[in-house]
């Protein structure tokens, strides 16, 4: 059995004690209460259920500790312990349709010695096939307890990107078509999956060679990020540098493939 720390212990005990009643849900879909949080963007009891549920069990573990989640916002703890960074249900929409690809993030945010913030243990966890991805800072990332490495493929012509597309009342379809014009030519292949969390697992599992998403909030992106980086990746802005979540830009891939394709990104935004 892979070693790891108590925290990921934790992280992997709250997802599966949320995710029978996230298949119930799942298995009764069109019964399920549904509300709209915001343009093309819904919240359902399933992910109220899920993150109570989270919520309990996390702060069980580490009662003086915040949190941040997608649906109840910031939850104050001791500012100077560690916090959680929560989705319950990231790829709701896919949920509500039926499509079963969907994840829990769970992932952990501490500080450096120089007080900036860093996330330090990560989780993706996908209800409906038990494949849970995790990571922690300089222990390498894993599925399960398998390895995981990034692909290694160097060639844009044999490389399959992942990739999130603007829609109804989010994002900016302009840069996005710039961008996937000077992308797409090149490469094999582009897939838009509908869960950001997935995605960077899947960089990290060398099921996607590459990804790019921007306008995605810390509850998508925190866990992932530290996937592809432990797994060998490299995960920066649109311009390069280490401000993802400031920008809310993501583009990641071995390293490789990272810098051609951050060429052709930044070229198409100049």
């Amino acid at each position: 059995m892979v070693s790891h720390s108590g925290l990921i212990t934790v992280m992997q005990r709250a997802a599966r004690k949320a995710a029978p009643r996230i298949r119930r849900d799942y298995n009764e879909v069109e019964q399920l209460q549904v509300s709209k949080k915001g343009p093309a963007d819904f919240v359902s009891m399933a992910d109220k259920r899920a993150e109570q549920t989270l919520i309990e069990e996390l702060q069980y573990a580490r009662p003086d500790w915040a949190l941040l989640t997608e649906e109840s916002g910031l939850i104050e703890g001791d500012p100077s312990k560690p916090r959680w960074i929560v989705d319950p249900i990231d790829g709701t929409t896919n949920f509500l349709h039926g499509l079963p690809h969907f994840a829990i993030s769970i992932a952990v945010e501490d500080k450096k010695p120089d007080g900036t913030p860093e996330i330090t243990q990560g989780l993706v966890y996908q209800p409906l096939t038990d494949e849970a991805y995790w990571a922690e800072k300089g222990r390498g990332a894993w599925l399960n307890e398998r390895r995981l490495r990034v692909s290694s493929r160097r060639h844009l012509d044999l490389a399959l990107i992942g990739t999130g597309m603007p829609h109804f009342g989010r994002g900016d379809v302009a840069t996005w078509s710039r961008i996937y014009g000077a992308i797409a030519p090149e490469v094999c292949g582009i897939r838009r999956m509908g869960a950001a969390s997935l995605d960077f697992a899947w960089v990290a599992a060398g099921r996607l060679d590459g990804f790019w998403e921007d306008d995605l909030d810390p509850w998508d992106s925190a866990a992932g990020i530290l996937l592809v980086k432990e797994a060998g990746g490299f995960v920066s802005d649109y311009r390069g540098q280490d401000r993802m979540f400031e920008r809310r830009q993501y583009l990641a891939a071995n390293s490789d493939l990272h810098s051609k394709l951050h060429k052709l990104l930044a070229g198409s935004l100049r």
